[in-house]
């Protein structure tokens, strides 16, 4: 009887505790939506790891539209268009990954930015699962425009470089607002693997995929959806 109840008082503490990390969560989810966020995992982790942390937080008016079209180019081209999940290219990546042991991933802008506002890097079923709820969260929350100016504050471009603005300044000596299409797609062309692919000094790899980039954005310049995003309208 006793160790009975012993567990339904324990019971009753562990709902109480999920319920206050729910509400905790959510409150700051809507807060993001104005507010950014005051250090995240990966960029602690950067910190305590030695890679340093230099970012400099910057509102999306602040941001040259190039830069935005040359991160959707980049990243993902079906950005305006999906809800949060690109469900062609998830089931493509993993066919690829069924038959090579190069693994491919097919994480939209919005899964990103969930992924590196609220939760740590790394590939686990528990991780995935949570970049699911949350993605889900900001889609409806936040929006695309906001959604891409947060991806563009927090996300490392570089070791230990997070952030469009703290990046131009690094690279190309300016203000993110007055990034070229050309220096623009540099930076993106960095995104998959910053670290490796380096844009000062600029990697053979940065140096052909940024040609691609460049060559996705006259593409992409005069979709109205697009524009609708980068746009400061």
């Amino acid at each position: 009887m006793e160790q009975r109840s012993f567990l339904s008082r324990f019971w009753r503490v562990i709902k109480r505790v999920l319920l206050i990390l729910f509400i905790v969560q959510i409150v700051y989810i809507i807060l993001l939506k104005w507010m950014y966020p005051p250090l995240t995992l990966t960029q602690f982790s950067s910190w305590i790891s030695g890679y340093g942390l230099e970012r400099d937080y910057v509102s999306r008016n602040k941001i040259s539209a190039a830069a935005k079209l040359a991160v959707i180019a980049s990243e993902d081209q079906l950005f305006p268009d999906h809800n949060g999940f690109d469900f062609k290219s998830i089931e493509k990546a993993m066919k690829h990954n069924q038959r090579s042991k190069s693994l491919h991933g097919a994480s939209t802008i919005s899964q990103q930015t969930a992924k590196n506002v609220f939760l740590w890097q790394g590939r686990s079923w528990i991780r995935k699962a949570l970049e699911v709820y949350f993605t889900f969260m900001i889609e409806k929350i936040w929006g695309k425009k906001r959604i891409l100016e947060v991806y563009m504050n927090v996300t490392e471009m570089g070791t230990g470089i997070f952030g469009i603005e703290e990046a131009a300044k690094k690279y190309f000596n300016r203000r993110a607002q007055y990034l070229s299409k050309q220096e623009s797609s540099m930076i993106a062309a960095c995104l998959p693997n910053p670290r490796l692919y380096t844009v000062k000094p600029v990697s053979r790899y940065v140096m052909i995929r940024s040609g691609w980039v460049l060559r996705q954005m006259n593409n992409l310049q005069a979709d109205p959806d697009i524009q609708t995003i980068i746009y400061n309208k």
